[in-house]
């Protein structure tokens, strides 16, 4: 079967409906606010999608079948950019023989499942007004993480400040009422604050809020951060899928 572009919001919606924990971010992507950065593609039932919204292009392809997958990652290396960064399902990356692989580590998709266990909630709702103190907070707290500054339009960013000062915070990678989904991320705590339960507030506050208008609750974590699987854990979070981050260069 040869892969195919697909354009039809409501087709990929389809195919990725089943497993809403594993495709979480592919759901939200189908929103207008990424739909105009996204390229999409099918073999199968197989869905693949290259985001180009800024920096490095991202492939993202996952597959609960043992190979679901490769099929339509081989069919794509032809249209694919000489360096791109990749999130793939274990053992997808072989596909890419081709490319030298620069691996990002191991990672896991959990999902909240268990209600009960969220903490009291922490903190207020931050807006466009907050971009300054957050910035600030992510350059010593989290550097290097992606953000984009129009997710605080969206209301599902929450602060724990004291004093005035923004010393932890809870966000959004996706969040999208109408595919019923959300991906936590930008999660951080200022160094100095650590250890105090104000990101475990913060969370719970943010997931109790994101219950108003979704149905799954997801998020990405590298598999050996022992700290922040703890916490996840301890608010209900169970493991969804494992995958793995690369990046890959043509040779």
């Amino acid at each position: 079967m040869a892969v195919t572009g697909v354009h039809d919001r409501d087709e990929l919606a389809r195919l990725l409906g089943g497993a809403p924990a594993l495709h979480a971010y592919q759901l939200g992507d189908l929103d207008d606010f990424f739909w105009p950065y996204t390229t999409w593609y099918r073999e199968g039932d197989a869905v693949a999608l290259v985001y180009h919204g800024g920096g490095l292009p991202v492939l993202l392809a996952f597959d609960d079948r043992p190979q679901g997958s490769h099929a339509l990652l081989a069919g794509l290396v032809p249209l694919l950019p000489r360096t791109f960064y990749a999130h793939l399902s274990p053992g997808a990356e072989q596909v890419f023989d081709g490319f030298a692989c620069e691996p990002g580590g191991p990672h896991l998709k959990l999902a909240l499942t268990d209600l009960a266990a969220l903490a009291a909630p922490l903190g207020d709702v931050l807006t466009p007004a907050d971009l300054p103190d957050l910035l600030a907070l992510y350059e010593v707290a989290y550097p290097g993480n992606w953000f984009d500054a129009r997710m605080l339009e969206t209301g599902q960013y929450v602060g724990v400040r004291r004093d005035g000062e923004l010393l932890a915070v809870a966000g959004v990678h996706v969040w999208s009422p109408k595919y019923r989904v959300a991906a936590l991320g930008n999660v951080t705590t200022h160094p100095r604050a650590r250890g105090e339960g104000l990101a475990r507030g913060a969370v719970s506050a943010l997931c109790r809020r994101l219950l108003d208008t979704v149905d799954h609750v997801t998020l990405n974590v590298k598999a050996d951060n022992t700290a922040a699987r703890a916490l996840y854990a301890g608010l209900g979070f169970t493991q969804a899928a494992a995958y793995g981050e690369f990046t890959f260069t043509a040779r």
